[in-house]
């Protein structure tokens, strides 16, 4: 009975003191950035140069790290459900190609139109009043695992829930 004892004391002793140094620190982590959406209505017109410059809203951060992409509201299915594409984006049409597209800054956003082999101003209003855009803001962290050209699985992957609307 006495070796007993004297075993589980021993034990207790070992598993309760064992104490080493601190390990080093871990990697550090992200600040808890989260991608950010908001959504803009454009017309194009020769006024405009057939350009609109957006600015970032004040309520969302971008740095020179963040991705930025922009979607057109292209139309919707037979079910009544939007269908999104990713800029650059190409219409055939009997003129020629007409291309939507953009570049950024960390402060504003331009939206565009450009065709090689025709005058802009031959466009149809359809082409180019009331177009849609949302713009995804997403850190470059969070960016690396989506498939950018995507809207909705992005806005899945981000935990979007709401758009911020301009206008």
């Amino acid at each position: 009975m006495k070796k007993i004892i004297t075993l589980l004391f021993v034990a207790t002793l070992v598993f309760t003191s064992c104490e080493g140094p601190e390990g080093p620190p871990g990697p550090p982590g992200y600040d808890g950035a989260v991608a950010e959406f908001f959504e803009t209505t454009v017309n194009f017109n020769s006024a405009n140069e057939f350009s609109q410059l957006i600015p970032i809203p004040d309520n969302i951060e971008i740095s020179d790290f963040d991705v930025l992409q922009v979607y057109l509201l292209w139309g919707q299915d037979n079910n009544g459900n939007d269908i999104w594409r990713a800029l650059p984006q190409t219409r055939q049409l009997d003129q020629g190609d007409l291309i939507y597209n953009f570049d950024y800054t960390i402060a504003d956003v331009n939206l565009f139109l450009e065709a090689a082999d025709f005058d802009l101003n031959t466009l149809l209003p359809g082409d180019t009043q009331n177009q849609v855009f949302r713009i995804a803001i997403i850190p470059s962290y969070q960016a690396k695992n989506m498939d950018l050209s995507n809207m909705d699985q992005v806005m899945k992957a981000a935990n979007i829930k709401s758009i911020q609307k301009l206008n």
